[in-house]
C-alpha cells in the first residue's frame, strides 16, 4: 500500500461527497496563513486515540485562501464516533482562533472511509503499530 503523507492536502487526491452544501472557496491561496492554520488543527485531539487529527490522517483536505477563508474536509475514525456531532465544531473553533482567519468551512465526509493506514508514520509508531 502506498504511504499517504498526512500533510499533503493535494486537491486531486481528495474524494468528494456529492450533495454536501459546504463549498470550497475560490481565490488565491494564502501560504503564509497555511502554517498557523495547520498548527491550530494539530491542537484538536481525538478523545479516544491520544493523537491530533492531522497525525491520525483525519484531515483529508485543507485550503487556506487570501482574505482568511479556510476550508477543511475531514472524517472521523467511524460514523459511530461519539464526537461526530461536536468534532467539526471543535475544528472550526480552533481555526477561528488563528489571527487573519475570517471564514471557516468544515465538511465532514465518510468517503473514503478512514483506516489506520491514513495515520502518519509517527502516529503509528507512537501507538505501537509499526
Amino acid at each position: 500500500m502506498t504511504e499517504r503523507d498526512p500533510f499533503d492536502f493535494d486537491q486531486e487526491t481528495v474524494a468528494v461527497d456529492a450533495g454536501d452544501d459546504v463549498e470550497r472557496p475560490d481565490g488565491e491561496d494564502d501560504p503564509a496563513l497555511m502554517g498557523p492554520v495547520l498548527e491550530a488543527l494539530k491542537t484538536v485531539r481525538d478523545p479516544e486515540i491520544p493523537m491530533d487529527l492531522v497525525e491520525l490522517g483525519l484531515i483529508y483536505e485543507l485550503i487556506v485562501k487570501r482574505g482568511g477563508t479556510v476550508f477543511v474536509e475531514m472524517t472521523l475514525t467511524t460514523p459511530a464516533c461519539p464526537v461526530a456531532a461536536s468534532m467539526p465544531g471543535e475544528v472550526e473553533t480552533a481555526i477561528r482562533g488563528v489571527s487573519g482567519v475570517n471564514d471557516v468551512r468544515v465538511k465532514l465526509v465518510w468517503t473514503p472511509p478512514w483506516t489506520p493506514e491514513k495515520m502518519s508514520e509517527e502516529a503509528r509508531l507512537e501507538l505501537g503499530m509499526l
